[in-house]
């Protein structure tokens, strides 16, 4: 009897000395309760209202300008590397990206271990999909959006979404000549390398992109977007198009020669909001 309850108690103290194991975080732990659960129905107006709000914060530049024309500012004139908005950029990457992943400590000018990178790499810390991302996510997209750091992941799925081949995601692929853009949707360019990607070539696993949320169509022969990290800011920049709203003419052409616009990715919810 005696030796049963000494193994007992050992069992018991071997036991009480064992961690239980922590349990891993979900993708969106950090993520505010109100974005989370969501507090309100995800909609295209807010997801306008938070990419015009973004905007406003880093001082509402608007670029007309075909991409890379404009002399690149000196290094103490990044908006990106600004106080105030190098955080801000961090809360892009730390909301908007899923725990745990290695992009979710970088800012506008640290890497994930707190040291400031050179601006000869900034490229190599690009925040255009982590804005989308973030204005997805705090839009209350919850499980239904692909965050990415990179476009190319979410174009992917949205043309897997038009093919039929997943399904459940709040976003599909339409192509340029054939969907007038609403505001809340994406319109996606291929950049270098892969600006001669088309619709028919998509998807594939990895390539340089830019997407831009349309916020306003209101204006005939124009839409307005807003794009993260365009001339290291939340840009706003105007896009020319049809008579009937769509990127391309009835023959495929491109109207806006400044950006190769490959893809509309349509959101997946109600109708545009009146402007």
């Amino acid at each position: 009897m005696m030796r049963w309850c000494a193994l007992i108690i050992v069992a018991l103290l071997a036991a009480c000395g064992t961690p239980a194991p922590t349990p891993t975080p979900a993708p969106d732990a950090f993520v505010p309760p109100f974005a989370r659960v969501p507090y309100e129905p995800f909609s295209r107006r807010s997801v306008v209202a938070i990419a015009l709000r973004e905007w406003r914060l880093f001082g509402q530049p608007v670029d007309d300008a075909a991409p890379d024309t404009r002399p690149p500012p000196l290094p103490q004139d990044m908006p990106d590397r600004q106080p105030g908005l190098w955080q801000r950029v961090g809360e892009y990457w730390w909301l908007g990206m899923d725990f745990g992943s290695k992009e979710s400590g970088w800012t506008g000018m640290h890497d994930a271990s707190g040291a400031v990178f050179p601006t000869s790499v900034h490229g190599d810390f690009a925040w255009s999909a982590a804005f989308v991302s973030y204005v997805m996510r705090i839009a209350g997209a919850g499980p239904r959006f692909p965050y990415a750091p990179d476009h190319a992941h979410y174009i992917g799925i949205a043309k897997q979404m038009a093919l039929g081949e997943t399904h459940g995601w709040l976003i599909t692929a339409e192509r340029p000549n054939a969907y007038a853009p609403q505001s809340g949707d994406l319109i996606c360019a291929g950049r270098d390398r892969a600006a001669s990607i088309t619709y028919d070539n998509l998807p594939q696993a990895h390539f340089p992109a830019h997407c831009s949320i349309v916020v306003d169509t209101s204006v005939p022969g124009q839409i307005s977007v807003i794009g993260g990290n365009v001339d290291d800011a939340v840009t706003l920049t105007h896009v020319p198009v049809t008579p009937d709203g769509k990127l391309a003419g009835p023959d495929g052409r491109i109207l806006d020669t400044r950006y190769p616009w490959m893809v509309v990715l349509r959101l997946l919810v109600g109708p545009a909001p009146v402007a």
